[in-house]
């Protein structure tokens, strides 16, 4: 099932009744979300993700825009015959149900030609527990499970209906670290198994990298960039983009360029033929740095992370944006820091340039 969102816009009228303005949530979304894929919705808090969410499912109606379900207008179509299955951030089982029980609910509430038999319902009840492993669990209540096996629920209840697009808004989130990473990836397999359009909600830009086909990042309502995991994280088009995907987090020096070299302070840390003088923001992903006693980017040695696979480098710069430059390097690779400063070369191809003016990304 392709999704379409043309021109679509919500608007709110503002809190502050002394503002006029309204808060637009979701402002001129214009892209195509391709049928069969997961698409995760990424941005931080307030950005108008959920929201966009809210649209495609129905429980909230755009101020603007339309939304098509293949070349089907659902725009003004309630949420009960888009053919949607949600699953909340809160699993909203009824805690006075079964399993089983929880994930027929949706239907027990059909009717006309879409009713079925008790048969009917206990092979689709069958067929979700089976599908996201919890089987054994169906004569329990949600009070005699743990929260990752009640999300599995609230999935399954989703799932059951047979809905042709799956929509999860931060499913995760009240898990341990250690349950998110098993969850994420029974969701990425359910989502294959069953070939169902999903949009996932997250802040967390690890959880939308490892599992989405396609990622959609936002601020303040406005996308951003819509692209593979991989593309956005090596080919950002502007600093807040940059600096969203990563871990650790991108490092940002305030930098120029000057007859055709970038340079950190004084020193030259890159080419840049062909680019016109101007100020910018030199950003470098933590496997950019290279340890080289020679090399023209020198930083005061803060502290050695070791963490098995790599290292992290510690260090600090005067032109650097932030609290501590993180250097990831191999952890076989020797730091000389005898005289309390580390110096490093760069990576070209982890090295991106971004506009002091503008933020946007400068294409060398």
């Amino acid at each position: 099932m392709k999704i379409v969102l043309k021109h679509l816009t919500k608007k709110f009228p503002n809190r502050n009744k002394k503002i006029k303005d309204e808060v637009i949530a979701v402002n001129d979304f214009d892209f195509e979300i391709e049928g069969g894929k997961l698409i995760g919705l990424l941005g931080p808090s307030g950005c108008g993700k959920s929201t966009a969410l809210n649209l495609i499912c129905g429980l909230e109606k755009p101020t603007e825009g339309q939304i098509f379900f293949d070349d089907i207008d659902v725009t003004n179509l309630p949420p009960e015959n888009r053919g949607v299955g949600l699953v909340f951030q809160n699993y909203a089982l009824y805690p006075h149900l079964t399993v089983r029980e929880n994930i027929r609910f949706p239907l027990e509430n059909l009717r006309g030609k879409d009713k079925l038999s008790k048969e009917e319902m206990e092979k689709r009840v069958q067929e979700a527990a089976a599908l996201v492993q919890i089987t054994e669990l169906l004569d329990r209540r949600p009070s005699e499970m743990s929260g990752g096996q009640q999300q599995r629920v609230a999935i399954a209840r989703a799932l059951v209906k047979m809905p042709r697009v799956l929509l999860l808004d931060e499913p995760l989130s009240n898990l341990d670290a250690r349950l998110r990473l098993q969850t994420r990836e029974e969701l990425k397999r359910i989502q294959v198994e069953t070939g169902i359009t999903t949009v996932f909600v997250t802040h967390d830009q690890e959880e939308a990298m490892s599992i989405s086909d396609t990622i959609v990042v936002m601020k303040d309502g406005v996308l951003q960039q819509m692209g593979k995991p991989q593309e956005i994280y090596d080919e950002p088009v502007n600093l807040f983009v940059a600096k969203f995907l990563g871990t650790p987090q991108i490092n940002v020096f305030e930098g120029k360029i000057e007859g055709g070299k970038v340079y950190i302070d004084d020193k030259a840390v890159l080419d840049a033929s062909g680019v016109s003088d101007r100020d910018v923001y030199v950003a470098i992903r933590p496997e950019g740095f290279i340890v080289d006693k020679n090399g023209a980017l020198t930083c005061k040695f803060i502290n050695r992370e070791v963490m098995g696979r790599d290292t992290s480098v510690v260090a600090l710069h005067d032109k650097f944006l932030g609290d501590n430059i993180r250097a990831i390097i191999p952890s076989e690779e020797a730091v000389d820091h005898e005289d309390g400063t580390v110096s490093f070369s760069l990576k070209p191809f982890k090295v991106r340039l971004f506009d002091k003016a503008t933020e946007e990304r400068i294409k060398l």
